[in-house]
């Protein structure tokens, strides 16, 4: 478990790193073509290469990053239960889009997001879907059970908590990848909000929706509860996401654009961090275990049985 462990650091510090190189390449060198013309071959050649697939890289790092954090957090039933639905859900959302126009209104992927399913959506589009909506609904899931809410009331804030908070992101996203000088994708038709569509935030709202709810269904009821130093991963995942689209919106749009990235904060980046703060302290079993590791570490076989023995009298009074 503790390769796990590493292997995902090493995914969500890569993660973050390409998303810092790319709003390098963004905002500060694609602008300066002399700097660009100045550089070696080789160096052209490298950058050209990192360009073309740096969105590729930081949606793979960011996926990998949470199916491990689910594996290890959740269980594989868990991840599975969720990433299968997010991801074949949200490619149909996708494909039935670009096709349509519904439910997205009618836009198109241009390049720069690796090869096109079926020729119209890039294969890391339903990845990035699965990442930001599992580390939403687990925030969201996560703050609501240290509340003590349960049954069904949970179940369906959650989903409704969840999907809010991937909608709210996707008001910096859109405006950042598909309104500025270098877009991933554009809109057919200008929308009334921001160049984008109404139907657009209801499109990003039931997308999620519909695949937290299937997940929810999957979902076992004997899921470990998660506590505030369990679930930062999720929010830093969330919060670094809305960083590079917000950067990119800000920098390279209009004054008006300062609202819909507002109210991405109000809906988005303030919730996340409430739901984070109150999932709280480490349950009771988990400090159990916690304690458990510590005397294996720092005693023999037989102290660390005696220390588990202890903790177990002490659990049943």
């Amino acid at each position: 478990m503790k390769a796990l462990v590493l292997i995902e650091r090493f995914c969500l510090i890569g993660h973050v790193l390409s998303l810092a190189f790319g709003l390098a390449g963004l905002l500060l060198v694609l602008p300066n073509t002399e700097f660009i013309s100045n550089l070696p071959p080789f160096g052209q050649t490298v950058f050209g290469l990192s360009m073309a697939g740096g969105g590729v890289v930081y949606i793979l790092l960011g996926a990998a990053t949470v199916a491990l954090y689910a594996y290890r957090n959740l269980g594989w039933r868990n991840w599975l239960a969720f990433m299968i639905p997010a991801v074949c859900l949200s490619l149909c959302s996708e494909l039935l889009g670009t096709s349509t126009g519904f439910p997205f209104g009618h836009y198109g992927y241009l390049s720069g997001l690796g090869y096109k399913i079926a020729g119209l959506v890039p294969f890391t589009i339903p990845l990035s879907w699965f990442y930001l909506g599992m580390s939403t609904y687990i925030l969201a899931r996560a703050g609501l059970e240290a509340k003590g809410v349960t049954g069904w009331v949970k179940q369906v804030s959650a989903i409704a908590l969840g999907a809010i908070l991937l909608t709210a992101w996707d008001f910096v996203l859109d405006p950042a990848m598909s309104q500025t000088p270098y877009p991933f994708w554009e809109f057919q038709d200008a929308g009334q909000f921001f160049g984008m569509p109404y139907r657009n935030v209801t499109g990003w709202l039931g997308t999620g929706a519909v695949f937290m709810a299937v997940a929810a269904l999957f979902w076992r009821s004997g899921a470990n509860k998660l506590s505030r130093s369990q679930t930062w991963v999720p929010l830093a995942i969330y919060l670094v996401n809305f960083a590079f689209g917000a950067v990119i919106t800000i920098a390279q749009l209009d004054a008006r654009f300062w609202i819909p990235t507002m109210i991405s904060v109000i809906l988005g980046v303030v919730p996340a961090i409430g739901l984070w703060w109150l999932s709280g302290s480490a349950p009771t079993n988990e400090r159990i275990r916690l304690t458990v590791e510590e005397g294996h570490k720092t005693e023999s076989g037989s102290a660390a049985s005696g220390e588990v023995s202890v903790i177990s009298s002490r659990r049943a009074a």
